[in-house]
């Protein structure tokens, strides 16, 4: 019996599917944008920020004169915390900046140049919290709050809230005992009951400070935000803290 050869071809192997690449190891690509456009937007992005922390959160205060010296010096900068009465009711020995009723005299001027690139600057530096102070916004001390009795002077010439004295070492230039009651210069002053939702606000340096003495308790609603920090000069840089005297009323 014959046998025959059979010729066996060899399997061919079929090539192997190259894979996919996994979405996850595929670099992204950021959408190209021209520097052109990506500059100006950050800055829009940035001084939209600026403007809404301004607005509802802090703000950098100049202190324009010489009322509260010598805590506060003028030119200094202070960081202002706004919804002040949102989070917590004002408290006496805070420092605050509060907006003027009607009878309330300017302690400074706005410098009228007239120039529109300078009024421009100013602009854009009162949108973005480091421009002047409008000239009805002050800065003072809280001495009493509502409910409160607030009345000068003891036998040692002393501030009293409540009948309680106040040890005030951080007062400059005291105004003079001599004077009648009734003006901004004079030490001494009546009996005041101050009305709920009003504050009693002093300046520290008395001998040159317009305040409650003269116009009266400022309504709570008038108050701007609390003056937590000095931030400019870098060498008067710290914290603006409630005296020690306001411990005895807590």
């Amino acid at each position: 019996m014959q046998l025959r050869r059979v010729k066996v071809r060899p399997k061919r192997e079929r090539p192997k599917p190259k894979p996919k690449p996994s979405r996850l190891s595929t670099p992204y690509q950021r959408p190209y944008m021209s520097l052109w456009v990506e500059i100006p937007l950050l800055l829009l992005v940035a001084f939209c920020a600026a403007v809404l922390v301004r607005t509802f959160l802090l703000q950098a205060f100049h202190i324009p004169s010489g009322s509260m010296e010598e805590t506060l010096q003028i030119g200094d900068r202070v960081l202002v915390v706004k919804l002040t009465d949102q989070l917590r009711p004002p408290q006496r020995g805070e420092v605050v900046v509060f907006r003027g009723t009607d009878q309330w005299d300017p302690e400074w001027r706005h410098a009228q140049d007239g120039n529109f690139v300078g009024d421009l600057g100013r602009g854009v530096a009162d949108l973005v919290g480091f421009g002047q102070p409008d000239e009805k916004d002050f800065i003072k001390r809280i001495i009493a709050v509502g409910g409160d009795t607030v009345e000068c002077c003891d036998p040692e010439g002393r501030v009293m809230v409540n009948g309680v004295p106040l040890e005030e070492d951080y007062v400059y230039d005291d105004a003079p005992l001599d004077l009648e009651p009734g003006t901004c210069h004079a030490r001494r002053f009546d009996p005041v009951e101050v009305p709920e939702g009003h504050l009693f606000m002093l300046g520290d340096h008395r001998g040159d400070s317009q305040d409650s003495r003269c116009q009266g308790p400022v309504p709570i609603d008038n108050v701007i935000g609390r003056a937590v920090h000095v931030v400019w000069p870098a060498d008067r840089t710290g914290p603006l803290e409630i005296p020690d005297t306001f411990e005895q009323f807590k």
